[in-house]
Protein backbone atom coordinates (compact mmCIF):
# COMPACT_ATOMS: atom_id res chain seq x y z
CA UNK A 1 0.00 0.00 0.00
CA UNK A 2 1.72 3.16 -0.55
CA UNK A 3 0.40 7.02 -1.43
CA UNK A 4 2.18 10.20 -2.59
CA UNK A 5 1.03 13.38 -1.27
CA UNK A 6 2.33 17.29 -1.84
CA UNK A 7 5.72 17.45 0.71
CA UNK A 8 5.74 13.49 1.69
CA UNK A 9 5.83 10.30 0.36
CA UNK A 10 4.23 6.90 1.84
CA UNK A 11 4.51 3.46 1.25
CA UNK A 12 3.99 0.35 4.05
CA UNK A 13 4.08 -3.12 4.05
CA UNK A 14 2.06 -4.99 6.81
CA UNK A 15 1.21 -8.72 7.01
CA UNK A 16 0.06 -10.20 10.34
CA UNK A 17 1.52 -13.39 12.34
CA UNK A 18 1.01 -16.36 10.60
CA UNK A 19 -2.15 -17.83 11.50
CA UNK A 20 -3.94 -14.96 12.05
CA UNK A 21 -6.97 -12.67 10.27
CA UNK A 22 -6.48 -9.76 12.30
CA UNK A 23 -3.52 -7.66 12.49
CA UNK A 24 -2.56 -6.38 15.89
CA UNK A 25 -0.47 -2.96 14.47
CA UNK A 26 -2.83 -0.29 13.28
CA UNK A 27 -1.56 2.97 11.56
CA UNK A 28 -2.62 6.21 10.25
CA UNK A 29 -0.70 9.11 8.35
CA UNK A 30 -2.27 12.53 6.72
CA UNK A 31 -0.67 15.51 5.13
CA UNK A 32 -2.13 19.11 5.74
CA UNK A 33 -0.84 21.81 4.57
CA UNK A 34 1.15 23.34 7.37
CA UNK A 35 2.78 19.54 8.22
CA UNK A 36 2.57 15.58 8.43
CA UNK A 37 1.66 13.07 11.51
CA UNK A 38 2.33 9.51 11.53
CA UNK A 39 1.52 7.07 13.87
CA UNK A 40 1.53 3.31 14.79
CA UNK A 41 0.20 1.31 16.91
CA UNK A 42 1.03 -2.23 18.16
CA UNK A 43 -1.50 -4.00 20.35
CA UNK A 44 0.37 -6.26 22.71
CA UNK A 45 -0.27 -10.14 21.83
CA UNK A 46 -2.28 -10.31 18.71
CA UNK A 47 -5.21 -11.29 17.28
CA UNK A 48 -8.45 -9.56 17.62
CA UNK A 49 -7.81 -8.07 21.43
CA UNK A 50 -4.89 -6.20 20.27
CA UNK A 51 -6.09 -5.15 16.78
CA UNK A 52 -9.12 -3.46 19.59
CA UNK A 53 -6.49 -1.83 20.92
CA UNK A 54 -4.44 -0.18 18.63
CA UNK A 55 -7.33 0.95 16.42
CA UNK A 56 -8.67 2.91 19.72
CA UNK A 57 -5.26 4.81 19.69
CA UNK A 58 -5.11 4.95 16.32
CA UNK A 59 -8.67 6.66 16.48
CA UNK A 60 -7.57 9.16 19.05
CA UNK A 61 -4.86 10.21 17.67
CA UNK A 62 -7.03 11.17 14.14
CA UNK A 63 -9.88 12.73 16.24
CA UNK A 64 -6.76 15.30 18.01
CA UNK A 65 -3.73 15.26 15.21
CA UNK A 66 -3.68 18.99 15.80
CA UNK A 67 -2.02 18.59 19.37
CA UNK A 68 1.93 18.17 20.09
CA UNK A 69 3.27 14.59 20.06
CA UNK A 70 3.42 14.80 24.17
CA UNK A 71 -0.17 15.61 24.75
CA UNK A 72 -1.54 13.02 21.79
CA UNK A 73 0.84 10.43 23.58
CA UNK A 74 -0.74 11.35 27.21
CA UNK A 75 -4.46 11.15 26.25
CA UNK A 76 -4.19 7.84 24.34
CA UNK A 77 -2.71 6.55 27.42
CA UNK A 78 -5.53 8.01 29.48
CA UNK A 79 -8.01 6.25 27.09
CA UNK A 80 -6.56 2.64 27.31
CA UNK A 81 -7.28 1.76 30.80
CA UNK A 82 -9.00 -1.00 31.22
CA UNK A 83 -7.84 -2.03 27.51
CA UNK A 84 -4.75 -4.71 26.60
CA UNK A 85 -1.51 -2.32 26.45
CA UNK A 86 -0.42 -0.54 23.48
CA UNK A 87 3.18 0.27 22.12
CA UNK A 88 3.34 3.60 19.94
CA UNK A 89 5.54 5.85 17.62
CA UNK A 90 3.91 9.26 16.67
CA UNK A 91 5.94 11.46 14.29
CA UNK A 92 5.03 14.92 13.57
CA UNK A 93 6.18 17.34 10.54
CA UNK A 94 6.48 20.90 10.91
CA UNK A 95 7.17 22.26 7.31
CA UNK A 96 6.39 26.38 8.62
CA UNK A 97 9.42 25.70 11.19
CA UNK A 98 10.88 23.04 9.49
CA UNK A 99 10.77 21.00 12.38
CA UNK A 100 9.79 17.02 13.27
CA UNK A 101 9.37 15.91 16.41
CA UNK A 102 8.70 12.03 17.82
CA UNK A 103 7.94 9.83 20.22
CA UNK A 104 8.14 6.06 20.64
CA UNK A 105 7.27 3.66 23.47
CA UNK A 106 8.00 0.26 23.64
CA UNK A 107 9.64 -1.58 20.74
CA UNK A 108 8.19 0.34 18.24
CA UNK A 109 11.08 1.57 15.79
CA UNK A 110 11.90 5.38 14.95
CA UNK A 111 14.89 5.65 12.24
CA UNK A 112 16.11 8.91 10.32
CA UNK A 113 17.74 8.82 7.20
CA UNK A 114 19.81 12.52 6.12
CA UNK A 115 22.54 12.80 3.79
CA UNK A 116 23.74 9.22 4.11
CA UNK A 117 23.67 9.21 7.95
CA UNK A 118 21.56 6.95 9.90
CA UNK A 119 20.13 7.05 13.05
CA UNK A 120 17.64 5.30 15.66
CA UNK A 121 16.68 6.97 18.61
CA UNK A 122 16.54 4.31 22.06
CA UNK A 123 12.40 4.11 22.64
CA UNK A 124 10.95 5.07 26.00
CA UNK A 125 10.89 1.19 27.76
CA UNK A 126 7.10 0.11 28.76
CA UNK A 127 3.73 0.28 27.06
CA UNK A 128 0.89 2.24 27.36
CA UNK A 129 -2.30 1.20 29.55
CA UNK A 130 -3.97 3.97 31.20
CA UNK A 131 -1.55 4.18 34.02
CA UNK A 132 0.93 7.88 34.98
CA UNK A 133 4.19 7.44 32.92
CA UNK A 134 6.95 9.61 32.01
CA UNK A 135 8.69 9.82 28.22
CA UNK A 136 10.67 11.85 26.02
CA UNK A 137 10.00 13.73 22.73
CA UNK A 138 12.79 14.51 20.59
CA UNK A 139 12.80 17.90 18.32
CA UNK A 140 14.89 18.26 15.53
CA UNK A 141 15.61 19.98 12.05
CA UNK A 142 13.48 18.76 9.32
CA UNK A 143 16.62 18.20 6.55
CA UNK A 144 15.91 18.50 3.05
CA UNK A 145 15.13 14.81 1.44
CA UNK A 146 14.62 13.32 4.82
CA UNK A 147 13.93 9.43 5.20
CA UNK A 148 11.54 8.02 8.13
CA UNK A 149 11.51 4.54 8.98
CA UNK A 150 8.87 3.52 11.18
CA UNK A 151 8.31 -0.17 12.27
CA UNK A 152 6.64 -2.84 14.51
CA UNK A 153 8.75 -5.60 16.22
CA UNK A 154 7.53 -8.13 13.17
CA UNK A 155 10.41 -6.04 12.04
CA UNK A 156 14.35 -7.80 12.41
CA UNK A 157 17.48 -5.51 12.74
CA UNK A 158 19.02 -7.96 10.02
CA UNK A 159 15.66 -7.00 7.45
CA UNK A 160 16.61 -3.88 7.55
CA UNK A 161 19.00 -3.75 4.83
CA UNK A 162 21.81 -1.24 3.60
CA UNK A 163 19.51 -1.22 0.22
CA UNK A 164 16.76 -0.78 2.21
CA UNK A 165 17.95 2.53 4.37
CA UNK A 166 20.17 4.00 1.75
CA UNK A 167 17.64 4.17 -1.05
CA UNK A 168 15.32 7.08 -0.84
CA UNK A 169 12.47 5.85 -2.98
CA UNK A 170 10.02 4.98 -0.51
CA UNK A 171 8.33 2.75 -2.57
CA UNK A 172 11.40 0.98 -3.51
CA UNK A 173 12.34 0.21 0.10
CA UNK A 174 9.16 -1.40 1.06
CA UNK A 175 9.39 -3.26 -2.21
CA UNK A 176 13.34 -4.57 -1.36
CA UNK A 177 12.15 -5.51 2.43
CA UNK A 178 9.22 -7.50 0.97
CA UNK A 179 11.89 -9.04 -1.12
CA UNK A 180 14.96 -10.07 1.81
CA UNK A 181 12.16 -10.45 4.56
CA UNK A 182 10.75 -13.82 5.66
CA UNK A 183 7.47 -14.87 4.46
CA UNK A 184 5.80 -16.41 7.01
CA UNK A 185 6.03 -13.74 10.25
CA UNK A 186 6.89 -14.77 13.86
CA UNK A 187 4.79 -11.25 15.00
CA UNK A 188 2.56 -8.62 13.27
CA UNK A 189 4.66 -6.54 10.95
CA UNK A 190 4.02 -2.61 9.78
CA UNK A 191 7.07 -1.03 7.86
CA UNK A 192 6.49 2.43 6.68
CA UNK A 193 8.91 4.20 4.69
CA UNK A 194 8.42 8.09 4.88
CA UNK A 195 10.12 10.59 2.42
CA UNK A 196 10.24 14.27 2.94
CA UNK A 197 10.79 16.68 -0.23
CA UNK A 198 11.55 20.07 0.95
CA UNK A 199 11.34 21.41 -2.83
CA UNK A 200 7.86 20.40 -3.51
CA UNK A 201 5.03 23.30 -3.18
CA UNK A 202 2.04 21.95 -0.70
Amino acid sequence: MSTANNKVDVSIFQQPKKGNYYCGDSYFYKETETGFICALADGLGSGEFANESSKIVIDIIKENMDVDVKQLVTIANERLLGKRGVVLGILKMDFNRNLYSFSSIGNIGIIQVADGRKKRSIPNVGYLAGYRRSFKVIKEKLEPDMNFIIFSDGVKDKELSKMCLENTDVHTITKSYRYVSQEVRDDDTTLIAIHYNENVEG
